[in-house]
């Protein structure tokens, strides 16, 4: 089943993709939650015309967003937390500390579009995170847990 995602779906995809699902997923979900509509030809006629003239607010969007990725580029976040004599960190670091930390360094980001690879850390040392700031712009940018 061909549905077309009126809003962002992180595992499926983006607002306005034409994607392939499960009948069930679809039917149950997608359509009565109003994350999708049916992908119908005349759905798809009207879909077309509404990209065409989306194209060019998104190429503004990319814009910013390779500005953004520009300003991360070479930024080496430090990010606090309690931690014991041994390194170990009480409870672990997450997207949203790491999201406050490009706050304080002046690049406002969603939090969810943060991915910390690895896992959540829960020790000190020097990790990596990728930030998804456009459909075709990510950076990965990385950041150090500090005793604080």
């Amino acid at each position: 089943m061909e549905v077309i995602l009126k809003k962002d779906m992180q595992p499926l995809g983006f607002k306005d993709e034409i994607v392939s699902v499960k009948n069930g997923y679809g039917r149950n979900f997608l359509i009565p939650q109003g994350i999708a509509i049916l992908a119908t030809e005349s759905a798809k006629k009207m879909h077309e015309e509404t990209i065409k003239q989306k194209a060019k607010k998104d190429a503004k969007l990319k814009a910013d967003a390779e500005a953004i990725a520009a300003k991360i580029e070479g930024l080496t976040l430090k990010v606090s937390a309690k931690a014991g004599e041994t390194g170990k960190i009480f409870g672990s670091v997450n997207n949203i500390q790491v999201a406050e930390a490009l706050a304080l360094a002046g690049v406002e980001v969603d939090r969810k579009a943060i991915k910390l690879l690895g896992g959540n850390p829960s020790e000190l040392g020097s990790f990596e995170a990728e930030i998804k700031l456009h459909r075709e712009v990510s950076q990965t940018f990385g950041f150090e847990v500090i005793a604080g």
